[in-house]
């Protein structure tokens, strides 16, 4: 498996829209601090959904950028690793086969799968299209988030190894399908809620969709604000 590409970003004014975000990520070199809420050269605009130690990590699979490709055609943006604001950029694992819960080792450091990314409406900035975000939610193409067990340090070219899984049945790709697929699918709602190493804020969503009866207005996160 070849090593991944490690990238961080700053925080900068998103095109026109007046508002700030740190999603073009861009690579970087030599070694690396990985903490607690990520990377030490890694920056988040707007702490209140970005970042935090649930979120600590970005994992893009590089096997969607073809995809992307097929279906936006070609925008330079997709040339490089970097255009869905990822951290890790890597190839040889997708929603499909990666579960909540999994640990990788990366360099000196412990990573655990926490949950799945929601899109939001920042996408649409970055690529120009004002429907990117939804894009992304709906074909599960979103990667994952992770948190970290262990503090190391990492380096790009590094190789991003599974070491243990706890809820291998639980892949990205079935959470994707319980939350916007098959939405009121309640057994699989229920489960979700309880269940282990999902981040906290993922299970009560679940939760609150069962007692509710009802699924959340999502365009708030995915169109945000003219």
């Amino acid at each position: 498996m070849s090593g991944v590409i490690l990238l961080a970003g700053r925080v900068a004014a998103l095109d026109d829209s007046g508002r700030t975000s740190a999603i073009a990520k861009q690579p970087v070199s030599g070694p690396q601090r990985l903490g607690p809420e990520g990377l030490a050269t890694d920056e988040q605009a707007d702490r209140r959904v970005h970042g935090g130690p649930e979120k600590a990590i970005h994992h893009y699979p590089a096997e969607h950028y073809p995809l992307w490709q097929d279906d936006l055609g070609p925008l330079p943006l997709l040339d490089r690793p970097g255009a869905f604001g990822e951290n890790i950029a890597a190839a040889g694992f997708t929603e499909r086969d990666v579960a909540v819960g999994d640990i990788f080792s990366l360099g000196t450091a412990l990573l655990q799968v926490s949950q799945g990314r929601q899109p939001c409406w920042k996408l649409n900035h970055r690529f120009g299209l004002a429907d990117m975000a939804r894009r992304v939610q709906a074909t599960g193409r979103t990667g994952w988030y992770y948190r970290v067990l262990r503090p190391g340090v990492v380096e790009p070219g590094d190789p991003l190894e599974r070491i243990d899984r706890s809820e291998p049945e639980w892949t990205l790709h079935r959470l994707w399908t319980a939350l916007y697929v098959e939405r009121m699918n309640l057994d699989e709602l229920r489960a979700i809620a309880e269940l282990d190493f999902l981040a906290e804020g993922w299970r009560r969503h679940a939760a609150r969709r069962v007692a509710s009866g009802k699924v959340e207005d999502w365009s708030k996160r995915l169109e945000g604000s003219s």
